[in-house]
């Protein structure tokens, strides 16, 4: 197929381009370069520098389908600015399905997040659970997902949502090139404790060891890109005119801030200190993913779900 893949010059939008091409697919990667970086563009890939307010231009030359992953995906900056988050996650998308619906093209994978579902009155967290996201990042994804059910039923177009929960570790494609995490702000918790023994950081925070779990801090759900990336590829198989679907992604399982950071010592080898802190207004104890849905119906499951080897990958992608 002939594929379209906005953000592909990021983290994620780089390892399934990566994946796609590898399958066999004709791959232009559309990107800003806002946050991603050129040279992240899969070999074998086209690349145009663009908006996707300008996907227009591209898709007028035949697509079979578009993977999109360009959005603003950082929460504190959805607070303090949400109408950039509004304008371009919501507003990009909707010119990119109205330049998809002028040309004809039919289906799309959208990166969607388990940030819409806000706080969870259930663990893990199923596709049927409310959603009441707690922040204009996962607002405005959320009402992506509602203009993708509305556009499926009025344009027949074949939609699916791919709900993340943390995505981690770095993909290593077949001609050996690693797709890793490279964000000039970065906010996940394994690459922030990872830079401690880096030594780009003196130590890591943990927000709060009085939470209901095992050792009192935060417990999250995190699934490798290899396994993230290969749902994509699943997801564009079973995109079907007329339907919009939505999954989970996660491994099903929990590890805590604690875990993360003690796993993390033992892979690097340093010690990295902890700065004990208050909790964060709005973290959840649990968020854990309930896949169960994307495994029924597309024969999906998280197969790099052991922390240590996430890691592993991580550190290894780091240190290239």
């Amino acid at each position: 197929m002939k594929l379209l893949v906005t953000g592909g010059a990021g983290y994620i939008g780089s390892a399934v381009a990566a994946q796609l091409v590898e399958a066999g697919h004709e791959v232009t990667v559309l990107d800003d370069l806002s946050t991603g970086h050129a040279d992240a563009v899969p070999t074998g890939a086209a690349f145009v520098e663009g908006s996707i307010t300008e996907a227009a231009g591209v898709l007028d030359q035949g697509f079979d389908g578009v993977l999109h992953f360009a959005a603003r995906s950082l929460v504190g900056e959805s607070v303090e600015k949400p109408s950039l988050y509004w304008s371009n996650n919501l507003g990009g998308t909707l010119a990119l399905l109205e330049a998809m619906r002028v040309n004809g093209v039919r289906r799309i994978v959208f990166s969607s997040t388990a940030a819409t579902y806000g706080e969870p009155e259930n663990t893990p967290i199923t596709e049927t659970d409310p959603t009441r996201p707690t922040n204009p990042y996962g607002a405005s994804k959320l009402a992506v997902d509602t203009a993708l059910t509305a556009f499926a039923g009025l344009h027949d177009l074949g939609a699916v949502s791919l709900r993340y929960f943390n995505v981690a570790g770095a993909y290593t494609a077949a001609d050996g090139r690693v797709y890793g995490e490279r964000h000039a702000v970065e906010t996940h918790l394994i690459p922030n404790v990872l830079a401690v023994a880096l030594g780009r950081r003196d130590s890591v925070s943990v927000f709060g060891t009085d939470y209901p779990t095992p050792d009192g801090s935060c417990v999250r759900d995190y699934i490798h890109i290899d396994d993230l990336a290969r749902a994509h590829l699943l997801a564009l198989e079973a995109c079907r005119p007329g339907t919009h679907k939505i999954y989970n992604l996660g491994s099903g399982t929990g590890f805590s801030v604690q875990e993360v950071i003690s796993v993390c010592r033992e892979v690097t080898g340093h010690p990295i200190p902890v700065v004990i802190g208050e909790r964060r207004a709005g973290d959840p104890a649990v968020l854990v993913a309930s896949s169960e849905r994307i495994q029924r119906e597309l024969g999906w499951k998280a197969e790099h779900a052991d922390l240590h080897g996430i890691v592993t990958d991580a550190w290894t992608a780091l240190n290239r």
